[in-house]
């Protein structure tokens, strides 16, 4: 965080200000914010926030013993720190880093950029920061910091040295990426795609669409707003970033796109095309496996190119990117029994790019073998989606499709009723039980994905056949 004193701090909070003896409202504070004591370094600044398990006002003395040398907290607590007392400690983070962000801006030389859509966030966030950072000093979230304490979190880290804060936000319901970015106004907005992605808690995809479209009227005036051209729903928020001012930059594969990829290709080995930036012809091999990620590569080339990075820096540095994140489209096992962990999360687009993205990575020698889970926040629609699933499962011939969890029957029935009657299709209450199937189904060649959402658990079930077959 940058260098602040407490009375500064205490101000942009809007809270009562509780020095230990030997501190006063000038003592200066700089070191790292965090909810999490756990992460607490010396000279940080302990967040006590609540939460569904746990107080944080439990954790202020663990904080201290790391070398916390201010608390947030919604009341004081008997501790050897100095404290600022709030109403509400989670709305102290946001404007505590809608100060910080917003001083350093004043200052110039900071440049924001902001990123959202259904699906390809974090790893459109991780190929921005690896393009960015070459050029200076570069804050992106860890993991999928995007929600009202992770995106916070991440504004937080922007120092006296930052050139570019690249933040990427979330929605759990209708408002959150509004005020999310809006603490930010970043200079560019990206919108990678709306798709069923929480269509079940937001009541359909049309709420999608205008949750997305949050960030484009979030983008500060004179701003640039990243668009993808191949996505209707996304196309159709050119006209809110115009009528506020807001320039708009296209990236996809129509002829029409600044930023476009032509010849894609994807092997076991990673994913070629030809990238098409304002007229120029590129090649780009993209270690990361499937397709679909090139959209992403897209995103952040048209970003970066509009910040000022010459087309050529960007080919360049997203080749030397070997993973999007953990547990997405990661390789783990062997050459002889490859698996490819892709369950941190899952909604029907995605699950339908990774089982085609398994179909083009696996040759005629090879078998393709698909372990899936439940896709969450579906509502209404999760049983339609499921189906569709695993019907595709079965139209891509994908020769042996697990499914993992009561709440992915319904997959497992599609696959049946397509046509998987020949025992293609197996179902397992737990992964527990499916882990030791596959310990003696799978062999040499087989090629495996898993994929589910988060809350399934299936990446853990990926971990232990990559440990098991590596």
């Amino acid at each position: 965080m940058i260098a602040l004193t407490l009375a500064q701090i205490a101000h942009a909070v809007g809270g009562a200000l509780h020095p230990v003896p030997g501190e006063s409202a000038e003592t200066v504070v700089s070191g790292a914010v965090d909810t999490d004591s756990r992460e607490i370094g010396p000279g940080g600044v302990f967040v006590a926030k609540r939460g569904e398990a746990t107080d944080g006002h439990l954790y202020v003395d663990a904080a201290v013993a790391s070398g916390a040398v201010l608390a947030i907290v919604e009341h004081p607590v008997a501790a050897s720190v100095s404290q600022i007392v709030v109403r509400d400690a989670v709305e102290a983070l946001s404007d505590l880093a809608r100060h910080v962000v917003g001083t350093m801006r004043a200052a110039g030389g900071l440049r924001i950029v902001g990123i959202t859509g259904s699906n390809g966030k974090t790893t459109t966030k991780n190929m921005l920061a690896r393009i960015l950072r070459d050029e200076g000093e570069t804050v992106a979230p860890k993991a999928s910091f995007n929600n009202e304490v992770g995106a916070p979190l991440t504004m937080l880290r922007v120092t006296e040295t930052t050139r570019f804060l690249v933040s990427e936000f979330g929605a759990s319901a209708p408002g959150a990426i509004a005020k999310l970015a809006g603490l930010v106004e970043p200079d560019v907005g990206v919108v990678l795609m709306v798709g069923m992605a929480h269509a079940g808690g937001f009541g359909g995809i049309e709420e999608t669409q205008r949750a997305k479209s949050e960030l484009v009227q979030a983008v500060r005036p004179g701003g640039l707003a990243v668009l993808n051209a191949d996505d209707a729903r996304v196309a159709a928020m050119a006209s809110i970033a115009r009528e506020r001012g807001v320039s708009v930059r296209w990236f996809g594969t129509g002829p029409d796109a600044e930023v476009r990829a032509a010849d894609v290709d994807v092997d076991a080995s990673g994913t070629r095309c030809t990238v098409v930036v304002d007229g120029s012809r590129l090649p780009l091999r993209l270690q990361v496996l499937g397709a679909h990620h090139v959209m992403n590569a897209l995103a952040a080339i048209a970003a970066a190119t509009a910040l000022g990075v010459a087309p050529q820096d960007c080919i360049d540095r997203l080749e030397t990117v070997e993973l999007a994140e953990r547990w997405r489209m990661q390789p783990l096992g062997s050459e002889r029994v490859r698996i490819i962990n892709d369950a941190y999360n899952a909604s029907p687009d995605s699950m339908a790019a990774a089982l085609r993205t398994l179909a083009q990575i696996t040759r005629p020698d090879q078998r393709m073998v698909a372990v899936l889970g439940a896709m969450s926040e579906l509502g209404e629609y999760a049983g339609e989606e499921h189906d569709r699933i695993g019907e595709l499962a079965v139209r891509l011939r994908i020769p042996r499709i697990v499914i993992v969890g009561p709440e992915a029957r319904r997959m497992f029935l599609a696959a049946v009723g397509e046509g998987s009657w020949d025992d293609e299709a197996v179902f397992f209450a737990t992964a527990d039980d499916a882990f030791e199937y596959l310990l003696t189904e799978l062999r040499d060649g087989d090629r495996v994905l898993v994929k589910s959402s988060n809350a399934a658990g299936l990446r853990f079930l990926g971990d232990r056949l990559g440990e098991s077959f590596s």
